[in-house]
């Protein structure tokens, strides 16, 4: 009995030091990442990210979340659990529990693709905005209807393609997101194709009509322009008629004798040619 409770004191004081090691690496790895946190979020607001979020749409994200601080906050606080973390790892690695710390190891090895994820969104965002903003403008100048429409509907398919892009990169069932991505993008394309085949066939033979009409009416005023320009050139210099030419009524250039126009073939003889 002794000698077990001996061995069992013993194992107790030799784990004393780890414990103690243990509980200073998180302290000391919650303290730097309270300052990463605020350090990074103090330079993030210096240079206007938060604007940027702003018109990327993350703002709104951020306050549905129901977190109380804004996007450059919210960036702080990622970086500081990713540097606790790495604290915990070296901590449980210091009390000599490697499957803990392998099992976090995994976790921070994941947590570049949350970030990388975020980024994608942010950049999403931006796209969808400008695009919606292209597309509206684009519309009103054409003088078509439903430009709000339209634009949202653009906006849609960039956050749609952004949001499978972070998925993926996430690695969150990426064949499941995948197959509905196609599925849905498949099920639009057939179901336009199909309203426009049937049921906006007299609409695409109008459009086709106008069209034409447009580029019969160009070609006609193309050559009343012609016509124009050349009654205006002969009224300039009237010994410029129908059927004369400034050879002298030569179509081949010859050149002139004595003032007179001369024929190519004359001035080829006289050139002893």
């Amino acid at each position: 009995m002794f000698t077990s409770l001996a061995a069992a004191m013993a194992l107790l004081f030799s784990a004393i030091p780890k414990i103690i090691g243990f509980v200073l690496i998180i302290a000391a790895g919650w303290f730097i990442a309270s300052l990463i946190d605020r350090a990074l979020a103090a330079i993030l607001r210096s240079i206007r990210f938060n604007h940027f979020a702003e018109r990327a749409g993350l703002t709104d994200f951020v306050q549905k979340m129901g977190m109380n601080t804004d996007p450059a906050g919210m960036v702080g606080i990622v970086v500081k659990w990713f540097v606790r973390l790495i604290a915990l790892v070296v901590a449980f690695d210091a009390l000599g529990l490697p499957a803990v710390s392998e099992v976090l190891r995994q976790l921070l090895l994941w947590l570049p693709n949350v970030v990388v994820a975020l980024v994608v969104l942010v950049i999403g965002g931006l796209a969808a905005r400008g695009l919606s903003n292209v597309v509206r403008g684009a519309a009103a100048e054409a003088g078509l209807s439903n430009t709000n429409f339209l634009a949202k509907a653009a906006a849609v398919v960039v956050w749609a393609f952004a949001i499978v892009v972070a998925v993926n990169q996430l690695g969150i069932a990426t064949e499941l997101v995948n197959t509905l991505f196609m599925a849905v993008v498949g099920a639009l394309a057939l179901g336009l194709g199909l309203a426009f085949g049937l049921g906006g066939r007299e609409t695409a033979q109008e459009i086709l009509r106008k069209w034409y009409a447009k580029a019969q009416e160009n070609s006609g005023q193309m050559k009343e322009l012609a016509e124009n320009v050349g009654d205006r050139v002969r009224s300039e210099d009237p010994d410029l008629g129908p059927g004369h030419w400034p050879t002298g009524g030569y179509p081949q250039g010859g050149g002139s004798q004595g003032g007179t126009p001369m024929p190519a073939d004359r001035k080829h003889d006289l050139e002893g040619g």
